[in-house]
C-alpha cells in the first residue's frame, strides 16, 4: 500500500517524519512488498522541473521524502508545513540497522572504485554480523551500455539482497531504478546519493547544529568549493523561482 502524497512543487511528496518512514519500509520488506524510496532536495527539484524522465521516475516512487531545510522552508510559506527533514544520509543508516536487527540483506551500488567496499566494511563494523551480499561500482557512462545495465541487474538479482542502495547521484540513480527494479529483484530500493561516501568515511557529515539550522549545504561546499559553487550558487538558486511559480497551484491541492 503507498503511503499517500500531497502536491508540492511540482513533485508528490510524502509528509512523513523519519520514524513513519522507516516504519513504512519495514511494512513493505515484512509484506514483501517491492518499494522505491527516494529523497528530494532543491537540486532535485531544479532538475526535475526541466527533466519529465526524471519527474517520471520520482512519481513512480513509494516515498518521495525531503531531503533539505528549503524544503520545509518553502513548506510553511505555503502554509502546509512537512513534518520535518528527512536526510537519507540519516534513513539510510538507520536503514542498515533495521536490516541489522531483522534478519535483511544489502547490496551496495555506486561510488567510486573501492568506496562502495569501504562502506560495506565501516558498516560490518557498526553492525557486526549484517549481511551485504554485494558490493558493485560501474564504471563512468554505464547507463549509456546496455550489457552493463544488465550486468549489474545480474549481479542484484543473483546476491539475492533484499534492499539495494543506489548511490549514482541524481537523475541516474533515479532513472536506473525507475527502469530496472522490475529485472534485478531487491525489494526496496533507495536512491542515496553521496551517503555511500558518508559510510565509506570519505566524507564527514556536518555538525548537527548546521544541519539542523539548514546549513549543511554550506558545509558540504567549504569542504568541495570547485564542484559544488555553480550547483549551490547558481543552479539552486532557481528553487526561489519555483517557491513562487508553485504556490498558487500547491495551496489549491492542499
Amino acid at each position: 500500500m503507498r503511503e499517500k502524497k500531497t502536491p508540492f512543487l511540482n513533485i508528490q511528496i510524502n509528509n512523513l517524519t523519519m520514524e513513519e518512514a522507516i516504519e513504512s519500509v519495514r511494512r513493505h520488506l515484512a509484506e514483501k512488498k517491492r518499494m522505491f524510496v527516494v529523497y528530494v532536495n532543491s537540486d532535485v527539484i531544479v532538475k526535475a522541473e526541466k527533466d519529465a524522465r526524471l519527474r517520471e521516475a520520482i512519481d513512480s516512487a513509494d516515498l518521495v521524502l525531503a531531503d533539505g531545510m528549503p524544503l520545509v522552508w518553502i513548506s510553511r510559506f505555503y502554509k502546509h508545513p512537512l513534518k520535518e527533514r528527512v536526510a537519507g544520509a540519516d534513513m539510510v543508516p538507520e536503514i542498515c540497522e533495521m536490516a541489522w536487527k531483522e534478519g535483511y540483506s544489502l547490496f551496495l551500488l555506486g561510488g567510486r572504485s573501492g568506496v562502495p567496499e569501504a562502506a560495506a566494511e565501516h558498516l560490518t563494523r557498526l553492525f557486526p554480523g549484517i549481511t551485504i551480499k554485494g558490493v558493485y561500482s560501474p564504471p563512468i557512462g554505464f547507463e549509456k551500455d546496455q550489457r552493463e545495465v544488465e550486468l549489474i541487474r545480474k549481479k542484484v538479482s543473483d546476491s539475492g539482497a533484499e534492499i539495494l542502495i543506489v548511490c549514482f547521484g541524481c537523475p541516474k540513480q533515479e532513472n536506473f531504478i525507475y527502469e530496472n527494479r522490475e529485472y534485478y529483484g531487491a525489494l526496496v530500493s533507495v536512491c542515496a546519493g553521496a551517503t555511500i561516501d558518508f559510510l565509506a568515511g570519505r566524507i564527514k557529515r556536518c555538525p548537527k547544529w548546521m544541519a539542523k539550522a539548514g546549513l549543511e549545504w554550506f558545509y558540504r561546499f567549504l569542504k568541495e568549493p570547485k564542484r559544488l559553487f555553480k550547483r549551490y550558487f547558481i543552479d539552486d538558486m532557481y528553487i526561489f523561482f519555483l517557491a513562487l511559480k508553485y504556490r498558487f497551484r500547491n495551496k489549491e491541492n492542499n
